[in-house]
């Protein structure tokens, strides 16, 4: 199969701004585009997008598609998915990405359903690549590696789609690195009629009110992340945990064993199912180091693990181990920083 067409990323819209995974899916996707030799697309589908280019363009982003119409906004499955399949119709990119959030996870299957191409979810990476099927001999250049832990974690597989288009793939926030590639890029956008792709039956849901809490909890953009595990043993283990973060103006996390245990609450797990951080200092109290939960903080600038265990998997990728028990460590870390902090 050979491909000559584009990368496209589904752009997320809520309160009058680009979700932040999609211009970090916008970042991953331009250097694949570059890699590709092909443009980067970008579709924002909502009402009142005057000016959203604005946004797209320093991110690498050579065209903008625009579906405006009050209807769309805010987000319903059946208008959205039926933009996409049909505009996909027509243009036929080889590789959407799209971010795994309530809309992407929801948005993402019907799409690559109703076009028969596949998906791949929650990937960890994505990268471009040659493929040997090992059934017909045959080749394949330039594929999407759709990169993901697979059986519980256990092993990372690499998913390809050799010739079903597009190649779809969904990336949890904060999973890519969010950059302006040039705040002076220019692309074209096109304005789509939003009539041309959606049938007025596809308004059957209609949304009266919406109540949308927000988390109080801001592990993602917190400088400092104190994360415990199950090696804390309880939930006064965790109090620690918390006083030291106080001490450093940090956020605490936590693996998922030690929410699972019930020691703090599920806002703060980090981790394939949790969130993922990228951290200026990153200390890991406790825990052992599962692939999931390294998946969600492997970025991190300065990673300190504290843990009985040596021979600890998060001891592999820490840049400062501390070999002991919690309990006895982490009070000398709060003693240490309360006397020598300002």
């Amino acid at each position: 199969m050979t491909d000559n067409n584009n990368l496209i990323v589904y752009c997320e819209f809520e309160h009058g701004k680009v979700a932040d995974v999609s211009l970090e899916l916008l970042t991953k996707g331009r250097v694949l585009a570059d890699c590709l030799g092909v443009k980067l697309e970008a579709l924002v589908i909502g009402d009142k997008l005057d000016g959203i280019e604005n946004t797209l363009f320093p991110y690498g982003t050579d065209v903008v598609y625009k579906v405006e119409d009050q209807r769309l906004y805010p987000y319903t499955s059946n208008p959205h998915s039926a933009i996409l399949i049909n505009l996909f119709r027509e243009i036929k990119p080889q590789i959407c990405l799209m971010g795994a959030t309530c809309i992407g996870r929801d948005l993402g299957p019907r799409v690559s359903s109703c076009l028969h191409s596949g998906l791949t979810a929650d990937c960890t990476s994505l990268e471009i690549g040659p493929h040997k099927d090992p059934k017909t001999g045959k080749e394949y250049e330039n594929l999407l590696y759709q990169i993901r832990p697979a059986f519980g974690g256990n092993i990372v597989a690499t998913i390809v789609n050799p010739e079903c288009r597009p190649q779809m793939a969904t990336v949890r926030e904060g999973v890519m690195k969010k950059e302006i590639k040039d705040p002076a890029y220019k692309g074209e956008v096109i304005n789509l009629d939003a009539k041309k792709y959606v049938d007025d039956s596809d308004f059957v849901v209609e949304i009266i009110d919406r109540h949308i809490e927000k988390s109080k909890i801001n592990i993602k953009g917190a400088p400092i992340v104190v994360a415990g595990g199950y090696g804390m043993g309880s939930k006064e283990g965790f109090d620690l945990l918390f006083e030291l973060a106080d001490t450093l103006g940090g956020e605490v996390g936590a693996s998922r064993a030690a929410v699972d245990a019930g020691f703090t609450e599920h806002e703060r797990q980090i981790g394939q199912t949790g969130v993922t951080v990228r951290p200026k200092l990153y200390i890991a109290c406790g825990i052992s180091g599962q692939i999931q939960h390294i998946a969600g903080m492997q970025e991190s600038a300065i990673i300190i693990s504290i843990n009985n265990d040596p021979n600890a998997p998060i001891n592999t990728i820490a840049d400062y181990v501390i070999t002991g028990n919690v309990e006895d460590i982490v009070p000398k870390l709060i003693k240490y920083y309360k006397k020598n902090s300002k």
